[in-house]
């Protein structure tokens, strides 16, 4: 496994690869890799024939106050958990490589940024799609592949792709989770072992939502209070938002229709967490 660091050097490798005839599927990360990560590779790698690892703790996607100085970096732990499910590459560039003096430009979609994550962080999507953006046009892969615990940022990127009309396919993973159903993310690290307990209050809101639809609630008021009650049982808990939208658009919805994602986003001491499930109705 190649630990290519410049830019150069990265595009190098995939003129390379495409010169071999060979395809290329790209894994966007800030690191501190975890099972659904792996997922992700793993995910990658049955349907590439060349896997690339971006790790890149992106400061233009932190706001002020933010956990980027504190964000869990561990590049050899990485490379060791990266090179274990076969990636051919980690490109893990620098801040200065990415956004080098007089760096000016930015991507920006506008709308689907505007509710969810993006109401609570003010610029942050500007910050991913600007990064993700740059990454693509660095790697030029076949496919990008993206976990639906990040759902808006999944709809954001594949609005970008659309609207920029970038030869490649977005593929999103399912969310992987803990046995007792906390979605895995690298920041579950900042947990306390009693505000690890308290967050499984997550999984238990969106099922319990879930199961009041599969018994024919439509309502997005009531399975939104359902979602809001269920979590306000548990002290350490503090929402920042619970949502009904379009699974497409990310529109706020009065009733269910089609394919819509039920998301929040709580707090647990200073550690943020957001969580999704999809249901079709």
């Amino acid at each position: 496994m190649l630990l290519l660091t410049s830019i150069e050097d990265m595009v190098a490798w995939t003129r390379a690869t495409r010169r071999e005839g060979l395809s290329i599927g790209l894994v966007p990360t800030m690191g501190y890799l975890h099972e659904g990560h792996l997922t992700l590779m793993r995910t990658a790698k049955a349907a590439c024939d060349r896997v690339v690892v971006s790790i890149f703790v992106n400061p233009m996607q932190f706001g002020v106050g933010e956990d980027f100085e504190e964000y869990p970096r561990d590049l050899s732990r990485d490379q060791a958990l990266a090179a274990s499910v076969g990636v051919d590459v980690i490109f893990a560039p620098t801040v200065r490589g990415m956004y080098p003096n007089g760096f000016a430009s930015a991507v920006e979609v506008q709308g689907l940024t505007d509710g969810l994550c993006g109401a609570a962080r003010p610029g942050h999507f500007r910050g991913v799609t600007t990064v993700v953006c740059k990454l693509l046009n660095i790697v030029a892969p076949d496919n990008a592949y993206f976990g639906q615990k990040d759902a808006q940022q999944v709809a954001v990127i594949r609005r970008m792709v659309l609207d920029l009309n970038m030869l490649l396919t977005v593929v999103t993973v399912p969310i992987v989770r803990e046995a007792d159903g906390l979605a895995l993310s690298s920041r579950n690290v900042y947990l306390s072992p009693e505000d690890r307990q308290a967050a499984l209050v997550l999984f238990r809101a969106l099922t319990a939502a879930q199961a009041a639809v599969e018994a024919g609630e439509r309502d997005a008021t009531v399975l939104r209070r359902l979602m809001i009650e269920l979590i306000a049982q548990e002290p350490r808990a503090e929402v920042d938002y619970v949502a009904i939208v379009d699974n497409l658009n990310l529109q706020p919805l009065e009733k269910l229709e089609g394919a819509c994602l039920l998301a929040l986003a709580v707090r647990f001491g200073k550690t943020r967490l957001i969580d999704n499930l999809v249901v079709e109705v």
